[in-house]
Parts: C-alpha cells; structure tokens; sequence
C-alpha cells in the first residue's frame, strides 16, 4: 500500500493490494445495500427534509437547480464520512465505545497511541511502522463474532455519532436520494460500522474497510489493505462497474487530500470542508467546494482524516480520549 514520502495520493497508484481492498469492499457493499435508493422508512419526514433544505439553504443559499438530476439512474453519489459527512473520525467514536465496553487494556493503549502519534507527526507511510500498527489493531477483533461487533456498533452511534452529523452534508446526500440516486458512504472505517451509520441515515450502502472473517469470527487479517487513497478510488471503480453506472455522471465528496483519487474518478468532484491541500487542488481545477465549519480555527486546524493505521485502530482513538479525560 504505503510508499515513503509526505501523503500526496496524486502520485500514489493502486497496488494489487488496493484493488484487492476496493474490490471486497465493493463485494461487501452490495450484499448489505438498501433495496432502493430511498432508503429505510425511518430515514425522512416532510418535516425532518424541510430541516435538511433549510440548513443547507443556510449555508450556501438555494440548491442548485440542475444537479443532481432528478431519475437518473445511472448516477449515483459518493461520500467520505470522516469530517466531510461526520465531525470527527468514526472509528476514534467507535475506539470510545470499545474501550468502555473493556475491549482492550491500558496496556494496549499505550502501544496504539505511540504508533498513531509517530504517525500524524511522521506524516510518512513507513511499510514496516504501518504493518506493525495495522497488525496491533486488529488484534483488538481478533476472536470477536462480527454480529457482536455490529450490535456493539449500533449502541455506540446512539452514544457518540448520531449528534455528530454535518446537517448541510447530510442534505446534499438526501438531494441525491430525492433525485432517485444510490448514495454510498466510502470510508477507512471498518465496513460493518460504514454500513450501520449509512442505515441510520438512510442512505444506500457504505465502502469500508473488510476485515477477513471465517464462519463469522474476525481472523485479525485484513481482505487488501485499510480502504484509504488509492483504494478508495478502487472501491467506487469496482461498484460503479458492478451497478452499471457511469462515472462521469456520478457526484463524490470529501474533506481530505487522501481522496483526491476518488473525487477525480467522477464528473461532479465536491470538497466538503477541505482541507489546505484539498481546497487548493479543488480551486486550481474548478471543483465546487462546501464548508459547513463555523468559527476560523475550524478552518484552519480541521482534523487530520484516518489512515491506513487508523483503518480499525479503535484502540489508538480511545487512547486518545482517554488522554483527553485526564487533562
């Protein structure tokens, strides 16, 4: 997956392994997707999307008339979730929701949070660092039933995501699936907690990262690689084929750099509360940009988005709530 030097994705190509991850996670998607692009009964009221127009409308005026376009089948749309349709990272919610339940030890805490922090400070994707961290968290699922960690999961969105939710990203998804559109959520989060927050918002299916499971038992080995960069581009390629949509009539979304393979797959590339890297990208190519933060230090600082080692690190983000409790 990773090769050294600073995270610029445009000069970073798929890898047999890429490929590998976007495939499965593209295989994973539809065998859990929505029967429509409706979404579940639950997942808009007249009300509930008068609420989602109005703070759209709010934060960057009218919709626009003309996209997306209303029975199209052929098109579909495409969200990160971390920062572009979720404040924070998902799988730093998730690490919480573990590490209250008695997942993990102190000790382990400890290892996750060394391996994250030379990570967002490095800022370099050493092959030997990553598989070491990549190894250490998914030890965290190594044993565990995947139907626990899916009823886990739904507890812990309740507990920690549902608040968290961009109102203005989560209208631009609901004027897609108005529109008769599939809506997909791609993510470095593991594909079963993808999937429970795409459900709850009533969205299509999600793209995640697949962790290999053997008669329903997590093994602690990953299908691919963390479904990040270039993989993420290889998830959307592999579905889009699959449901015979036509790329240049899709829309994606997302806050991060990381992504830039992903957005310049399809016709109407979005970046949502972009980072700097992302927003210069998207003015230097005429990309639309939306920013739903308030204040200038949202701006500014942002979130660094999850990567590889942060693909099922929940250890490494309770460690960082827990660092955060004690302050």
């Amino acid at each position: 997956m990773a090769a050294p030097g600073w995270l610029t994705p445009r000069r970073r190509s798929a890898t047999a392994r890429s490929v590998l991850a976007g495939e499965a996670s593209a295989e994973a998607a539809r065998k859990t997707a929505l029967t429509g692009p409706e979404g579940p009964a639950q997942a808009g009221t007249e009300e509930a999307d008068a609420e989602l127009l109005a703070a759209l409308e709010a934060v960057e005026g009218p919709a626009e008339p003309v996209f997306p376009v209303a029975g199209d089948d052929l098109a579909a749309a495409f969200f990160d979730l971390d920062n572009t349709v979720m404040q924070g990272a998902a799988i730093f919610h998730f690490g919480r929701g573990l590490y209250k339940r008695e997942f993990f030890r102190r000790r382990e805490l400890a290892r996750f949070a060394w391996q994250q922090a030379w990570f967002r400070l490095a800022g370099v994707e050493d092959p030997e660092h990553m598989q070491d961290a990549r190894d250490s968290a998914l030890s965290i699922v190594k044993g565990h039933k995947v139907s626990e960690l899916m009823a886990i999961g739904e507890e812990i969105y309740d507990e920690y995501m549902a608040e968290r939710i961009w109102p203005g990203t989560r209208a631009l998804a609901q004027a897609h699936l108005d529109a008769g559109q599939k809506v997909w959520l791609v993510t470095a989060a593991p594909v079963e907690t993808a999937t429970i927050i795409a459900r709850r918002l009533g969205l299509t299916g999600a793209l995640g990262t697949v962790a290999e499971s053997v008669d329903g038992v997590y093994t602690g080995r990953l299908v691919g690689e963390p479904l990040h960069g270039p993989a993420k581009a290889e998830a959307v390629r592999a579905l889009a084929a699959a449901e015979g949509l036509e790329l240049e009539r899709c829309a994606a979304y997302s806050d991060s750099h990381n992504d830039i393979p992903m957005l310049s797959l399809v016709g109407h590339p979005y970046a949502i509360n972009p980072d700097t890297k992302l927003r210069k990208h998207a003015r230097i190519n005429d990309w639309r940009l939306r920013d739903y933060r308030t204040g200038r230090k949202a701006v500014k600082v942002g979130v660094p988005a999850a990567a590889g080692v942060g693909a099922i690190a929940g250890g490494t983000a309770a460690a960082i709530a827990l660092h955060r409790r004690r302050k």
